[in-house]
């Protein structure tokens, strides 16, 4: 399985317990540096961890039989290169898993949450963290992500078949 975007270990360690051969990748050397300290520190010894980009990976044809990225696409540059990329390393029959943040389609819920993201995850950022911009930024690329919709539509022009997207929370997030 290759955990994409997984730098810190959190998926790939739930998936490791079942006996899966993880690779850890991710743009980021000092997030695979988090991850592979708290390998050390659960005592794993069985992942891969490879700086990798999403849009140009190095790994050969047809290498994995399963693909996640978990709340990390929304931030590669140039999605539909990222999954071409995903299905370029996926052998045949291969899955893709995509969990990330999408649109509320739940009447009246959505109007409560834009209010609540756009005005108050900001404040609550800058008095927890310090860091009112870094979480302006997390609300600001959820709003710019494609509609669930349109992402299955741009896995399917990826060459993926049967894609299909289950909302969880109506739509805060989704599983592509």
């Amino acid at each position: 399985i290759l955990d994409m975007a997984g730098g810190t270990g959190d998926i790939a360690f739930r998936m490791e317990k079942s006996g899966a051969n993880i690779t850890v990748s991710d743009i980021n050397p000092d997030m695979l540096a988090v991850g592979m300290e708290r390998a050390v520190d659960r005592g794993i010894d069985s992942m891969v961890w490879s700086e990798q980009n999403a849009e140009r990976l190095t790994f050969p044809d047809r290498h994995f039989d399963a693909y996640t990225i978990a709340f990390g696409i929304r931030n590669v540059t140039d999605i539909p290169a990222a999954l071409r990329e995903a299905h370029r390393v996926l052998r045949y029959g291969g899955r893709f898993f995509c969990l990330e943040f999408s649109t509320v389609e739940w009447p009246g819920v959505a109007e409560i949450y834009d209010v609540y993201s756009h005005k108050l995850v900001p404040r609550i950022g800058k008095a927890i963290a310090g860091d009112e911009d870094s979480y302006r930024y997390l609300i600001e690329s959820i709003r710019r992500f494609p509609d669930m919709k349109t992402f299955r539509g741009m896995i399917s022009e990826a060459g993926f078949a049967q894609a299909k997207v289950e909302p969880i929370f109506g739509g805060l997030v989704a599983i592509h």
